[in-house]
């Protein structure tokens, strides 16, 4: 059966399609542009924390509960915050006197952010480097892990309408009928501010063994699917996040720039803990915030400025990543110092990954259930 259309009714959709784009569309816009310039901006506050609402410190203090699942302050977070800072700062040190940089550690991350040598100059190289780094790491895992998903993950980059506003890269789960894979995307957007030192840490953060590993293979659990598609930031985001330190087990971060960049990154996490509570549960400004990150990570300026009017826009999700991070990592040390010899990193990273995504605090009773039998 031929299913073409042919010419004089392609005219006639295209014709029906203009004078409803023209008629319905565009005033729909128009109409919606005036709302938000007479109406909605007028009556916006001018203040960017959530403290400034009516209750908003309590608010506050609830979400920092929802999203780490602990009973950690606001005040306790951002005091674990300028720790990590502190102690990533350190190791950042370290590297700049590894590679003999002959000046200050901010004229060290200014180089970082502007020396062509760290960048590519086109979109086309930056994808390449991306996919090339993410079929590196593929066959590395099995080193790491006893169970890996069946489902597949591809890498696309991020579409040019968004790029320009969104982040340095998302991951995408998999179709849940199994129709479609996972995919991690890349924002290749101004690739002159995308460092080659960041893909090997962003990509074992959004596919393996960080977001795509987790998700996919807790898709595949025998579970109600609020358990399997719903997430616990604290868990995902904390896995993404702990799964940055596994490149050095899969062979990365090699030259110094490269580890740098996975430092970037866990200080990147890090400085979040601080400016967020500084900005909705103390007395930070927008420039505050924007100004810590630029003093303390090599994240260029763009993203710094996007991440920045996230935590603006989205109270408390930014503390979920970190202190997830750390939970994962200090039971990693707690069964590592328990079972000795007989700890296994592949059972292990299996008990933290077989049940789905999980609160932090009910993780830790998996965990240390888990140790106990070990160690009989």
């Amino acid at each position: 059966m031929d299913r073409s259309i042919d010419m004089r009714d392609t005219e006639k959709i295209q014709k029906k399609a203009l004078n409803i784009i023209k008629s319905k569309v565009i005033p729909a816009y128009v109409k919606l542009h005036r709302f938000f310039k007479d109406e909605y901006l007028p009556a916006c506050r001018t203040s960017i924390g959530i403290k400034e609402i009516k209750n908003g410190k309590e608010y506050y203090e609830f979400l920092a509960r929802k999203f780490t699942t602990t009973n950690l302050t606001p005040k306790e977070i951002h005091e674990i915050g300028l720790t990590e800072v502190a102690r990533i700062k350190d190791e950042m040190n370290s590297i700049i006197k590894e590679v003999k940089w002959d000046g200050t550690f901010k004229s060290f991350l200014d180089d970082l952010r502007t020396n062509p040598k760290f960048y590519y100059e086109t979109s086309e190289e930056l994808f390449e480097s991306y996919l090339a780094t993410s079929k590196r790491i593929d066959p590395e895992l099995v080193k790491l892990f006893k169970v890996l998903p069946s489902m597949p993950y591809g890498l696309k980059p991020i579409p040019m309408e968004s790029a320009p506003d969104t982040t340095t890269a998302y991951y995408q789960r998999p179709a849940a009928d199994g129709s479609r894979a996972g995919y991690y995307y890349v924002n290749l957007y101004r690739p002159e501010v995308r460092p080659k030192y960041e893909i090997e840490v962003l990509s074992v953060h959004e596919a393996m063994p960080g977001h795509h590993l987790q998700i996919a293979l807790a898709m595949e659990l025998d579970l109600p699917n609020f358990r399997k598609y719903g997430g616990i930031t604290a868990f995902v985001e904390g896995w993404g996040l702990y799964s940055e330190r596994l490149g050095y087990d899969l062979g990365l971060y090699k030259d110094p720039y490269s580890k740098f960049g996975q430092l970037t990154y866990d200080m990147w996490r890090a400085i979040r803990l601080v400016v967020d509570t500084g900005m909705h549960y103390f007395d930070w400004s927008r420039q505050d915030a924007i100004n810590y990150f630029l003093d303390n990570s090599a994240k260029t300026k763009q993203d710094v400025m996007n991440e920045v009017d996230r935590y603006i826009n989205w109270p408390g999700q930014a503390l979920a990543y970190k202190i997830g991070q750390l939970k994962i990592l200090e039971l990693r040390a707690k069964a590592e110092a328990e079972l000795g010899d007989r700890f296994n990193i592949k059972d292990f990273h299996h008990e933290v990954l077989k049940r789905g995504a999980l609160p932090l605090d009910i993780l830790e009773e998996y965990i240390i259930e888990w140790v106990e039998e070990e160690s009989d």
